[in-house]
């Protein structure tokens, strides 16, 4: 395996403008930090080419940070007979969980039948889930009796319960990865820096030939040269597209079609066991999934097509009621709104068909690689388990189409991230987050001032000022959400320790943190809507 130096790297934002501000012309200019810019531009760093990355906002700001938590094959492309990406996945679950153990982990799925032929029916597919897995695969299908599924799910409703279906998947810490993937590109000589949004693209004779970026916080203007810019920007990649079209008088036409997933939070006493439940179809068509995570339990998620590409979607009030009417046709003690501990909701970049009717179901999860007439690359589409492998076939496409120079190939299947450590790790992520959380960065994490001042259980000051000593955080949202994930847990308590994280990030940089931005964010994610 290789590995990545241990030491973690200062992200002082002054010496990342200071490197933005020098006259170079990069490989590749990346533009976009969520898991498909941020695979881009750690794989292109790691090949050898000089890369810089830009992100409007933090880094997995946007969808993803906001995902169901899960690395899967995808029950539900069986269903639908996409074999391949299915087969795909699984090879990529088996290497996210290899290179970052201490963020990634297996995870087992109960699906509990409730008529007779549920156990067989389901439990044949799984069977040929195993199959498609084979030496990736992270445990056998089991079917089980009634005794033995209520053993795996405690708190299921026991009226009708015939039986289930064990199967195992993995489940993953989603912007904690991002933040790991980050560091890591860094580590390989990457320049990467959130809060610095590309104004515009730079065009030479009709071709993209780079992009002027803005910091947010002062509002200087760089000027960014690269032979191949990449537009990862998930769910918005059609403004970019759109303004390339512009500029070289080639109007495009819109590549996505948003779906907009609810995920509700509640406490892990409605389902006490780290296995997770998994309904293979609800009245909606969807799967619907109760996942204990540092916990917590997450249940989700719907699939409403969405037109509108706000940076904070609200979750719809028949979204929330379904989530917790379906939940009670499976849990002995249904949730209910007052029980509701957070609510989050992530947009879906799904590629449009040519014959796009709207129903958001029906389109295919698998990414897309676009090249427009002026040599501007985008990346849309497909799902955080695969990012790795989107990021091959990106800089594949930019390298055939002659945008980068060849003769490297991909480093990142036995890249670990930062942090990975060599041999197992002993915490689960079903249990609540803390300093194991840090994998092989904990000592580091325990060294700095305020290790032994805890904020909330799991979040000490020594957390908080590694997140803005290393870890790119600006502002309370950034430390709250996504380097601790408090407030995608319990928004309440999230909002309670607010004060305390902004004055040590006043006291650190100097700056405004935001504060009350963040409050009004923490009171969105703990209201039900009525």
């Amino acid at each position: 395996m290789t590995t990545v130096s241990a030491a973690p790297q200062p992200t002082l934002r002054a010496d990342l403008l200071a490197r933005l501000a020098e006259p170079v012309t990069y490989d590749l200019a990346v533009i976009g930090g969520g898991a498909t810019g941020l695979g881009v531009a750690l794989d292109a760093a790691a090949r050898g080419y000089r890369v810089v990355l830009v992100e409007s906002h933090d880094f997995a700001k946007g969808t993803s940070s906001r995902a169901t938590k899960l690395v899967h094959g995808g029950v539900r492309y069986l269903a639908q007979g996409n074999i391949a990406l299915v087969r795909e996945a699984l090879h990529e679950r088996t290497t996210l969980l290899h290179n970052a153990p201490h963020l990634a982990q297996p995870l087992a799925f109960v699906m509990p039948s409730y008529k007779l032929w549920e156990t067989p029916f389901y439990g044949v597919g799984l069977k040929m889930y195993d199959a498609l897995a084979g030496k990736a695969g992270l445990g056998s299908t089991q079917f089980l009796g009634r005794t033995e599924a209520l053993r795996c799910l405690p708190t299921a409703r026991p009226d009708g319960l015939k039986g289930g279906v064990k199967y195992w998947d993995g489940q993953f810490d989603d912007a904690r990865l991002a933040l790991a993937l980050a560091r890591t590109s860094a580590l390989q000589g990457a320049l990467l820096v959130n809060y610095c949004p590309a104004r515009e693209l730079i065009h030479e004779g009709g071709k993209v030939a780079g992009l002027v970026c803005e910091d947010s916080e002062t509002g200087r203007r760089f000027e960014i040269r690269a032979r191949c810019v990449v537009n990862a920007t998930g769910v918005w990649v059609d403004g970019l597209r759109q303004q390339d079209g512009e500029a070289t008088g080639h109007p495009v036409r819109a590549m996505v079609a948003p779906s907009q997933g609810v995920h509700v939070v509640v406490d892990r006493e409605f389902l006490p066991s780290d296995h997770a439940l998994m309904v293979p179809k609800t009245a909606d068509g969807r799967v619907l999934f109760a996942v204990p995570w540092l916990g917590k339990l997450i249940l989700g998620t719907t699939d409403s097509p969405r037109q509108d590409l706000a940076r904070e979607p609200l979750a719809l009030r028949e979204e929330v009621a379904f989530i917790l009417e379906e939940s009670a046709r499976y849990l002995r003690r249904a949730p209910t709104a007052a029980d509701v501990r957070s609510i989050w909701v992530g947009l879906r970049p799904l590629v449009k068909p040519q014959d796009d009717d709207g129903n958001t179901k029906a389109i295919s999860r698998e990414h897309t690689v676009a090249v427009g007439r002026s040599g501007l690359v985008t990346v849309t589409g497909g799902k955080w388990t695969t990012y790795r492998a989107m990021a091959e076939d990106v800089l594949q496409k930019c390298i055939g189409e002659g945008l980068l120079a060849g003769g490297t190939r991909s480093r990142t299947s036995d890249l670990p991230v930062v942090g990975a450590p060599a041999a197992g790790v002993q915490h689960r992520l079903c249990d609540p987050q803390g300093l194991h959380s840090y994998g092989t960065e904990a000592a580091a994490v325990a060294a700095l001032p305020g290790a032994g001042v805890e904020l909330a259980p799991g979040l000490t000051e020594a957390m908080v000022r590694f997140a803005i000593r290393h870890e790119y955080a600006r502002t309370v949202e950034d430390v709250l959400a996504r380097r601790c994930r408090l407030l995608f847990l319990d928004a309440r308590l999230a909002a309670k320790v607010a004060p305390a994280v902004a004055a040590l990030l006043r006291e650190e940089l100097g700056a405004d943190p935001q504060l009350e931005a963040f409050l009004a964010l923490a009171q969105q994610y703990a209201t039900v809507p009525a």
